[in-house]
């Protein structure tokens, strides 16, 4: 609702500016209330990505780059770009490390687990194309060249459909969320969740305490009892 009154608010300025409408009708459009943290992650549960990254044939080299993406999205929590612009001399193999710079420029070193340190060697060693790119991912079909963010996220929601997952979105997000969840899941803090996840601030970090249902019910007050009149 909120980028549909955006989009019309600003077709009547375009007509406004054409001559083909009054001035002024664009303040006839409502504005959509928003609150912060008013909706829950959309994420999936760890079954559903777990499909997902089995759905990779690994006998093709599409398959091994898109193994390869799948598993630093949904155990790293990278974003579509960080992933897009990640360079070979970002992974640290005798640290077991990856240098990750997010939205912030801030550069953060992140684990390498053992499971995506595979993954990628067998990217790199039997699938990715001599392209003359420092970029890790790459295109796989001419013309070649790096995988921008939005092939990321296409490649991401091909995955889905290929597992058969209904999923609340079907772009690299998602399996950001839910590793985001998983963790919450598994006993992390909100503090070690931002910190995976590079959040300034702990207030954004703070939308997956909504999906804990466990924790919530024992802080949950109970519902007051109604006397008839």
């Amino acid at each position: 609702m909120k980028n549909m009154a955006t989009a019309m608010r600003n077709f009547l300025r375009y007509l406004v500016a054409q001559g083909r409408c009054r001035p002024g009708l664009e303040d006839a459009v409502p504005t959509i209330a928003m609150w912060r943290l008013a909706v829950l992650p959309r994420y999936l549960p760890a079954d559903d990505v777990n499909r997902i990254i089995a759905a990779c044939d690994r006998d093709t080299p599409v398959g091994m780059r898109d193994h390869a993406i799948l598993l630093l999205l949904a155990r790293l929590g990278l974003r579509s770009g960080d992933v897009s612009a990640l360079a070979a001399s970002d992974i640290d193999w005798r640290q077991a490390s990856v240098h990750v710079v997010g939205k912030s420029r801030v550069g953060t070193k992140l684990p390498l687990t053992q499971e995506v340190g595979d993954a990628l060697m067998e990217y790199l060693k039997k699938a990715r194309p001599p392209v003359d790119t420092d970029r890790v991912f790459v295109r796989m079909q001419a013309p070649w060249g790096p995988l921008q963010a939005s092939g990321v996220s296409a490649l991401v929601g091909r995955a889905i459909l290929k597992a058969g997952v209904e999923s609340p979105s079907y772009g690299a997000h998602v399996l950001r969320h839910s590793a985001a969840t998983n963790m919450l899941r598994q006993g992390a803090s909100l503090d070690q969740i931002g910190a995976v996840l590079r959040h300034k601030f702990l207030a954004t970090t703070a939308i997956y305490a909504k999906v804990d249902m466990p924790r919530l019910r024992q802080i949950a007050l109970p519902w007051p009892e109604v006397e008839p009149c």
